[in-house]
């Protein structure tokens, strides 16, 4: 018996991917131009779809044949468009502060700790410099006192948690940042900062280097899953596999799974032209920053030196939309842009005159209880989708833990990933995407100079 699972909709995303447009040591990988058979297919090539392949090869070893196959380019979608934090502790989006209950916080440190682990290695193994992966930490901070009362919070929070930080005040801020907007920060050490689209093709080319078949632009159009071997076919080619792992974030739902439980919001960053020398001066502070807001809709900013020749550079991440067809308007993007300018004005006055060279939009999946799309949702078809926003780290994750479940059956690590329930079903439209905008501009009205 086969089942054909035709795919409704490819991955379109606006703005060309800033990040990957600067990183200089791009590869290329083949598009899939013939029939291939392998024990493992894994359909996204992104973080969770790295995470995957990676654990594959930790259990399996050169045992199995493993196949990545990728819609777009690699870095071109989502895992190129994102800010780059590998975040270890709670940011929870739907809170007010990032923070969730002492427990889930607990559980999902541990979690998030193996995932950027795993990163990590993965880094040292293949050789990445500093400017790709590297430890560096992260500070969050307000420019407002309704933002420090969220910082206050927050830090309680991590108190409870026994996990340390260090509050800023604002020379210290500016001394780091060389910005004297901010007026209050609190600062952790074990957040990992990465060019992700640098990150990203680093890897694939480690893991081809391990025996990983990575193909791009390469789309899965459709999908005949029998009893012993599933096909997917790809515009110019077919791939026989025993194993499939979906690690297409909220594109799962374009092959038809988790329908109704899925939202698609898009958020929108702009990069800077490369600084010049007189204009790095002016800003001063250190090398490599990043500063998430201390309210969620505020704007994520971070600042990035010289790599092989991509330039100094600032990038401004700002504004949400929930687009349920999976797809940003120009007008979101011309949105974004104004809101984006307008920060960047506040925040680096001494950068007049600075233009942004890269706008774009970037997909995220989230769920309304804010849990993961994940399981055997047909024989031998795992999914490991929706990050709820934080696909880097949960991505990563989720990949891993998709290979544990169906390799291994069950762990220790697994057990603890499964502690959540399965997505809740979304409110019908017209009612869900009028009132989530609705309610995003109003909570982007309430950040203030915080966007």
């Amino acid at each position: 018996m086969v089942k054909t699972i035709k795919t409704k909709r490819l991955p379109k995303d606006p703005g060309p991917a800033g990040w990957n447009e600067i990183y200089r040591d791009k590869s290329s990988f083949p598009a899939l131009d013939k029939d291939i058979e392998v024990d493992w297919v894994i359909v996204g090539g992104g973080f969770a779809g790295l995470g995957a392949a990676k654990r594959l090869l930790q259990l399996l070893g050169s045992k199995e044949r493993i196949a990545v196959v990728e819609a777009r380019g690699i870095a071109q979608g989502p895992a190129g468009r994102n800010s780059g934090f590998m975040l270890d502790l709670p940011h929870e989006l739907n809170s007010d502060t990032y923070a969730g209950s002492k427990e889930q916080d607990l559980r999902q440190i541990r979690l998030n700790r193996e995932a950027i682990n795993l990163a990590e290695s993965i880094a040292t193994q293949y050789g990445m410099d500093k400017a790709l992966f590297s430890r560096s930490g992260k500070i969050t901070a307000s420019a407002t006192q309704r933002g420090y009362r969220s910082i206050e919070t927050y830090a309680k929070h991590l108190t409870a948690l026994n996990e340390p930080f260090e509050l800023l005040g604002a020379s210290e801020l500016k001394d780091l940042l060389g910005i004297d907007f901010y007026t209050q920060g609190l600062r952790t050490d074990k957040t990992a900062m990465i060019q992700p689209a640098g990150y990203v093709h680093s890897a694939y080319q480690g893991l081809v280097s391990e025996g990983v078949q990575v193909y791009e632009c390469s789309p899965v159009q459709e999908m005949l899953l029998g009893d012993s071997v599933h096909t997917l076919k790809c515009a110019n080619g077919n791939i026989r596999a025993k194993n499939v792992i979906m690690a297409v974030n909220g594109h799962i739902q374009s092959f038809g799974f988790f329908k109704q439980s899925l939202l698609h919001i898009f958020t929108y960053s702009s990069m800077t032209r490369a600084l010049k020398p007189h204009e790095l001066k002016a800003l001063g502070g250190i090398d490599n920053w990043g500063v998430l807001p201390a309210d969620p809709m505020g704007s994520t900013i971070r600042k990035i030196s010289d790599h092989a020749g991509s330039g100094h550079r600032v990038i401004v991440r700002n504004h949400a939309t929930l687009n349920q067809s999976m797809e940003a308007s120009d007008g979101n993007l011309k949105d974004a842009a104004r809101l984006q300018d307008r920060s960047f004005v506040r925040r680096f006055p001494m950068l007049d005159g600075v233009e942004m060279e890269y706008r774009w939009g970037g997909r995220l999946c989230l769920t309304y209880n804010s849990v993961p799309a994940f399981g055997e949702i047909e024989k031998r078809v795992w999914s490991a989708c929706c990050q709820n926003g934080l696909g880097t780290v949960k991505g990563m994750l989720s990949g891993m833990m998709a290979v544990e479940q169906a390799v291994l059956g069950q762990s220790e690590l697994l057990s603890e990933f499964l502690k959540h329930q399965q997505p809740k079903r979304l409110p019908p439209e017209p009612f869900l995407s009028v009132g989530a905008n609705a309610t995003l501009r109003w909570k982007e009205w309430l950040s203030g100079i915080e966007l």
